[in-house]
């Protein structure tokens, strides 16, 4: 298999990719090759990838805080009849 080689990648970008990696338990390599596969269409993405934005807040709220934010976010449920016209 011939070899590539990215040239120009910034300390920040380098970073990213190698903590990426070491998240995903595999070599920067092949994080970099399973990047370019599902960005060419070679390959599908995971459907069941695991996303950190919020994770760590998972099953923490207490029931209370839990009745708190539904009580905040209430008026989001609501349709403005207006604006559907």
């Amino acid at each position: 298999m011939p070899a590539l080689t990215l040239r120009g990648l910034d300390g920040p970008t380098t970073a990213k990719l190698r903590a990426e990696a070491r998240r995903q338990g595999v070599s920067v390599n092949a994080l970099l090759r399973k990047m370019v596969d599902e960005s060419l269409g070679l390959s599908r993405p995971a459907r069941n990838r695991r996303h950190d934005d919020l994770d760590h807040l998972a099953g923490t709220w207490t029931a209370a805080e839990a009745r708190r934010f539904a009580a905040a976010t209430e008026p989001f449920e609501q349709v403005d009849q207006e604006l559907w016209r």
